[in-house]
């Protein structure tokens, strides 16, 4: 709150002036007042006078009456409670002309400059207001009628041409720039330049950094420039201004040690890469301890990025790039276990597959992960482009999954008994499920049964071929899965050789018992309707015989696809812990 301003009124409203100020009932408070027109002095508890209640609520006629009788106009310069003139309770309440009116009442009187320039208990005064309420005219009309608005802070440290920046309002923040000390700052020790970056608004920071330069440089809290923050954003439109302004800008290392291309790197912003690389072809691209932004994109999983760096004429030196611990984008690759970035890695014609670390080893020795990673299938794929990049390295790779069979059998053992009961809990129940249909087949037979004498009793179709084939699977089937389930309860819970076993053995009685439920289906259904139709019995028959096969397609794909895409360098023995 500017000093100077008053504050009016020590004994409270009358009760009439305060409903005529909400009605606007101009009539009523003239003869409330013709006797005392003091009594427009009272206040309400919140230290609102009646020009600040009927400014809230926008009776234009009421507030021009109250000014003329109050010839000394102290109305206007009073503060309520919450620090606020009436012209700023008319901003904020969305009266924009009622606005305008009290300020050119404040400019008529000579003496209220302190009326204008008020700031409310925030520290914002009439400009910050219609600014944030998105009032362009009346803010555009408040700079060129007080350009000293422009220059106050809120106690957010917010300035007018902030706010406006953050709203988007170019005319307002090149009226602003007119105001030679305007102030530019934000909250956060955001500057208006960091505001235009956020909307991606080049023109205003085409403006700013031409009559602001002093801005370019400047980091808010979080030690971010505007140039930094561009590239955080992907804001290449206004990358572009920046850095056509001053294409050092792309050359700055930051206090931490870190580079643009670094954070560019960790988002995956191709693009802001591409553009900064487009006016600083050597941008630094390593950071002091020696991670490259190719190391950077690669533990952030960034595939695009890595894929732009392989493809770089101005990167490429950075496939071989060691960091710290002496390992390339390779081994941190690898360690990731990303199929997807390790061929991209690969397809690069410099790269170098044989170097080791300050460990000596080589990228696919990883034993920190491997044991995690073995067991997947993405790791597995790992291995193949190894093997098929470097097959001199596959007595590594072999050992490497060797031993990590060895650590996983031993963990294994640690948790048989937990292990053992998954295995026989899932499959008993789809053993039990497989016996309770075909038991239940086998009593309700296609057909039905023949009352006729002589055949009474005996299956109808009896005689058709495709019901004895439906026998016999059902049978088979009922059979083999009943011999699962009562297998699930005769199994010994400590024993890994024998849940070895059982694995091999249930699964290929389950796939037959499974086979056999879809052929006695099939040849059931087949039975029935053959006679009428015979189309439809085909069909039905060639999808049932079909869904095995489906099943094994749709549950392999993964390793299906694998073997696809490596073709001959596709090693089977390397999944077997998948």
């Amino acid at each position: 709150m500017t000093d100077g301003t008053a504050t009016i009124g020590s004994s409270g409203m009358d009760r009439r002036l305060l409903q005529a100020a909400v009605a606007g009932y101009t009539a009523e408070m003239e003869s409330i007042v013709r006797d005392d027109p003091d009594m427009l002095l009272g206040t309400t508890p919140q230290g609102n006078t009646c020009l600040h209640i009927a400014s809230a609520h926008g009776h234009q006629g009421f507030c021009k009456y109250i000014i003329e009788v109050q010839t000394q106009s102290r109305l206007l310069n009073t503060v309520n409670t919450d620090g606020e003139t009436p012209l700023i309770t008319a901003v904020t309440s969305g009266h924009v002309s009622l606005a305008s009116y009290l300020l050119k009442c404040c400019l008529d009187d000579g003496h209220l400059t302190e009326a204008i320039l008020n700031q409310d208990k925030h520290g914002c005064n009439a400009l910050h207001h219609a600014i944030r309420c998105g009032h362009k005219k009346l803010a555009l009309e408040l700079i060129e009628v007080e350009p000293d608005l422009s220059k106050a802070v809120n106690k957010y440290d917010e300035s007018p041409m902030f706010i406006a920046a953050m709203r988007n309002f170019t005319d307002v923040v090149e009226k602003l720039l007119e105001v030679p000390d305007s102030a530019h700052g934000g909250t956060s020790r955001f500057n208006a330049l960091h505001a235009a970056v956020r909307n991606g608004n080049s023109v205003i920071a085409k403006m700013l950094v031409e009559r602001r330069p002093v801005l370019v440089r400047q980091e808010n809290s979080a030690a971010s420039t505007p140039m930094r923050f561009a590239i955080i954003e992907n804001k290449i439109s206004v990358l572009r201004v920046l850095l056509e302004h001053d294409f050092s800008l792309g050359y700055e290392v930051y206090t931490n040690g870190t580079i643009l291309l670094h954070y560019a790197a960790e988002r995956g912003n191709v693009d802001a890469a591409r553009e900064l690389l487009k006016h600083c072809p050597d941008a630094p691209s390593i950071v002091r301890d020696g991670t490259s932004c190719l190391h950077t994109a690669v533990h952030c999983d960034q595939t695009e990025f890595v894929e732009f760096v392989v493809q770089s004429q101005q990167l490429r030196k950075l496939i071989n790039m060691r960091d710290k611990d002496g390992c390339t984008a390779l081994h941190r690759a690898i360690l990731k276990c990303n199929p997807k970035i390790v061929a991209a890695l690969l397809c690069h014609q410099d790269k170098d597959v044989t170097m080791l670390n300050r460990s000596g080893n080589p990228a696919i020795w990883v034993p920190s992960d491997a044991v995690d990673h073995a067991k997947t299938l993405n790791w597995n794929e790992v291995s193949m482009l190894m093997l098929k990049a470097d097959p001199e390295a596959a007595g590594a790779i072999y050992n490497l999954q060797r031993s990590i069979k060895a650590v996983v059998i031993e963990k294994s053992k640690k948790d048989i008994r937990s292990l053992t009961q998954t295995y026989t809990g899932n499959t008993s129940l789809v053993a039990i499920l497989i016996t309770t249909i075909t038991f239940a087949a086998a009593f309700t037979l296609p057909g039905g049964y023949s009352s006729d004498a002589g055949s009474q009793g005996l299956p109808v179709m009896g005689r058709s071929l495709a019901f004895k084939a439906f026998l016999i699977s059902d049978t088979l089937a009922m059979c083999s899965s009943l011999i699962v389930a009562f297998v699930c309860i005769i199994a010994r819970w400590e024993d890994l050789e024998f849940l070895l076993y059982y694995r091999s053995f249930t699964k290929k009685l389950m796939w037959f018992a499974y086979m056999a439920t879809a052929t006695a289906f099939a040849t059931g259904l087949y039975t029935v309707l053959a006679p009428h139709l015979k189309v439809l019995a085909i069909a039905i028959c060639v999808v049932s015989i079909l869904l095995p096969i489906i099943t094994k397609l749709v549950g392999e794909w993964p390793t299906l696809k694998l073997k696809i895409q490596l073709g001959k360098t596709f090693k089977s023995d390397l999944l077997d812990m998948v």
